[in-house]
């Protein structure tokens, strides 16, 4: 954010719900929620001919964002590290994950869920891959974000990260797309994700990068930024030629 900032952008973000400063509500722990809840947003600071970047469940919030509430404020969408179009293994989708990697998750992360994010942050950035330069405090950091995330509000986001389906949310994206995924991604592979999303959204832009792991806008911060800004300058130029 600070980045696009200094480039030129106004960014906006929000808490999803339940998660960092935001109120940690019982219900609505799901992707109509958590659309909905970025469509109030939107409205509510009556923004208009923004660009959507969304980084992994984020990235799934936007989908279902454009699904629901479709396009009339968006001029573009940036997926990154995206959980689209469905992550669990099914009949439909047999290269997913095995819907027993989702319920361990569940059960580590209620039986002890500060040591869960430790572990889950080793993954999340690749630090388990050799020569990975991942600093203690960029593992640190993902520990307190997350300790600050309710435990029934993140218990219930696995559901919705994992088991929504947001194929036809991604077949109604009508405006420029940018999908940016990391090749040795641990934590939403690339294969039953990213590269299915780009196929599935019209005249979408991919952006594949060998090696790098789910959390490259940290780890990886100066391409992603890099590319990024490419591609919203890009976006701004389609709109004035308009």
């Amino acid at each position: 954010m600070l980045f696009l900032a200094e480039n030129g952008f106004r960014v906006v973000a929000h808490d999803r719900r339940g998660h960092g400063r935001s109120t940690q509500a019982w219900s609505g722990n799901d992707m109509n929620g958590y659309a909905d809840d970025l469509a109030a947003v939107i409205e509510a600071l009556d923004l208009n001919d923004i660009t959507l970047v969304g980084h992994s469940t984020g990235g799934g919030e936007v989908a279902r964002y454009i699904g629901r509430h479709g396009t009339k404020r968006v001029a573009a969408a940036v997926l990154i590290g995206a959980v689209p179009p469905v992550m669990v293994k099914s009949a439909g989708n047999p290269e997913g994950l095995p819907i027993e990697v989702f319920d361990g998750l569940r059960s580590s992360l209620a039986k002890d869920r500060s040591q869960f994010w430790k572990d889950f942050a080793i993954m999340f950035y690749g630090a388990n891959r050799p020569g990975a330069n991942v600093s203690q405090g960029m593992l640190d950091q993902f520990w307190l974000w997350s300790m600050q995330a309710g435990l029934k509000n993140t218990y219930d986001c696995i559901k919705a990260f994992s088991e929504t389906d947001f194929t036809e949310d991604l077949k109604r994206f009508d405006v420029p797309t940018l999908v940016l995924h990391g090749e040795d991604d641990q934590i939403v592979p690339i294969n039953d994700s990213g590269k299915k999303s780009a196929k599935l959204i019209k005249d979408a832009k991919a952006i594949f990068y060998p090696g790098l792991p789910h959390g490259l806008t940290a780890t990886h911060a100066d391409r992603v930024n890099a590319d990024l800004l490419d591609f919203l300058r890009s976006v701004q130029k389609l709109r004035k030629a308009a």
